[in-house]
């Protein structure tokens, strides 16, 4: 896997990210295999410097490797033409926490584009938000929320990739940018946060 497309995809994810001064949530990285459908999938959060631990607002980037693309790919190595190009499904989600009473979407939903250039032609679209009440076991307390927006699609990987897997660093910077900004100008919404020291959170 080391000398693999889709482990230099992850490292080129974590180079946008980290260039772009954003600092990663260790405890939320995940590496699974599906070891009876043989899938592969990776999963990763950031978050500005200096945010509590768990973040209030971060960004969680998912990627899965499917068998097809496994084979697709393998077929190539080999010389052989595959009948479709391998392709790695991504997801991109924003997520606000450890809010203080239920928030209002409006403000967010300004600040977010409809879509996100990732590799290739087709960008990730803008799925539904997601708002969550987390009530606490004990009745005294009270509940905070979350909201999340995601974005998903799948990303051909063409041959210049796959001829060039490298390049992958220079095109995903603007994506490393963007975020960071996203997460900078979610930092300045109306909202209000319980601090990690609350009794509350």
């Amino acid at each position: 896997m080391l000398d693999h497309v889709f482990a230099q995809l992850v490292s080129s994810i974590r180079h946008a990210f980290e260039e772009a001064l954003l600092e990663r949530q260790a405890v939320e990285e995940r590496f699974q295999v599906d070891v009876f459908l043989g899938d592969v999938s990776f999963e990763t959060s950031y978050s500005l410097p200096g945010e509590e631990r768990p973040a209030r607002i971060r960004v969680d980037v998912g990627l899965d490797w499917p068998t097809w693309s496994q084979t697709s790919y393998r077929s190539r190595l080999i010389g052989e033409e595959p009948d479709e190009p391998p392709e790695v499904l991504v997801e991109i989600a924003f997520r606000l926490q450890a809010i203080d009473g239920s928030p209002e979407i409006a403000p967010l939903l300004a600040v977010v584009p409809a879509r996100i250039d990732f590799v290739g032609d087709e960008p990730l679209t803008r799925g539904e938000t997601t708002v969550e009440q987390l009530v606490p076991a004990d009745p005294a307390s009270s509940s905070t929320w979350a909201v999340e927006v995601s974005y998903e699609g799948p990303c051909r990987l063409d041959e210049d990739v796959l001829d060039r897997p490298g390049s992958l660093d220079e095109l995903l910077m603007p994506l490393g940018r963007q975020v960071a900004s996203l997460l900078v100008r979610m930092g300045d919404l109306p909202y209000s946060f319980l601090s990690g020291d609350d009794p509350q959170h």
